[in-house]
C-alpha cells in the first residue's frame, strides 16, 4: 500500500509536533518532512513531493497563502489542506483562489483531520461546517436567468452526483447512494470537471450553485 506522503507547514512548533504525533501513526499516511518558514515549505514541496500539504497561514519567510500559491503554480498535484486558527474572510478566499484543496479550523477532531487528510488525497475538497458556509454564501448567489447556459451541458446522472457532491459526502457515499462504484464517481466528477472548466468538487458545486443549477436549500 503506497502511503499518503504529507508536509507539514506549521510555524507553531507544539502545534506542529503535535500533528505529527496524530497523524503518523496511522498506516496510510507519512510525514515526510516539516517546516515553520513558507519559503521552506516551497522548497521542501519540489524536492519531498509529498501527496498532501498541511499548511497555516501565518507563517515567517513567505505567508500560507503566497506558499499555496507557488506551490501550485510549479506542483498542481499536491494537495494543499489549509490547517488554521483563522477565520477571517479574506484569508480563506485569497487561499482558496490560490489552489487549497481544503480549509479547516485547528478545533477541528483529529478524526475528521485524518479524514481531511485521506479526502484530499483523492482529490476531494474539504471545509470545515463555518467555513463551507462562508464559501457558499460568498460565491453561490446565482447568476442572472439570461446568463445561464442550457443545464442539458451536464447529462443526467453528473446532475445527481453533483447534487450528491454538494451535500459535502465522500465519493463512496455518492457511490452507495447511487449504486455505482467509486472508480465510476470519479469518471463522472472527471467529466463534470472537464464540461464546467473547473478542478474540484467545491468549483464544480460553486458553478451549479451560481446557475442556479442547485438551490442553496439543497445545501446542508
Amino acid at each position: 500500500m503506497n502511503k499518503i506522503r504529507v508536509l507539514l507547514a506549521e510555524d507553531h512548533v507544539l502545534m506542529r509536533e503535535g500533528t505529527r504525533e496524530l497523524v503518523q501513526y496511522e498506516p496510510d499516511i507519512e510525514v515526510v518532512g516539516e517546516t515553520g518558514d513558507g519559503k521552506e515549505a516551497v522548497t521542501l514541496a519540489g524536492k519531498l513531493r509529498p501527496n498532501v500539504i498541511i499548511m497555516d497561514i501565518s507563517m515567517p519567510g513567505l505567508n500560507g497563502i503566497e506558499a499555496t500559491r507557488q506551490i501550485k503554480k510549479l506542483y498542481p498535484e499536491i494537495a494543499v489542506l489549509v490547517l488554521t486558527a483563522y477565520d477571517n474572510d479574506q484569508y480563506i478566499f485569497s487561499i482558496l483562489e490560490a489552489g487549497a484543496a481544503g480549509y479547516l479550523l485547528k478545533n477541528i477532531s483529529p478524526h475528521d483531520l485524518i479524514e481531511a487528510i485521506r479526502a484530499v488525497r483523492e482529490g476531494e475538497s474539504v471545509f470545515h461546517p463555518a467555513i463551507a458556509r462562508k464559501v457558499l454564501e460568498r460565491l453561490g448567489s446565482p447568476d442572472k436567468p439570461g446568463d445561464r447556459p442550457a443545464v442539458e451541458s451536464l447529462s443526467r446522472r453528473e446532475m445527481d452526483v453533483l447534487r450528491l457532491a454538494a451535500k459535502g459526502i465522500s465519493n463512496k457515499e455518492i457511490a452507495d447512494n447511487l449504486v455505482l462504484s467509486p472508480k465510476t464517481i470519479k469518471v463522472h466528477l472527471w467529466n463534470i470537471f472537464q464540461k464546467l472548466g473547473v478542478g474540484s468538487r467545491t468549483e464544480a458545486v460553486l458553478y451549479a450553485i451560481k446557475k442556479g443549477w442547485i438551490e442553496m436549500e439543497e445545501i446542508p
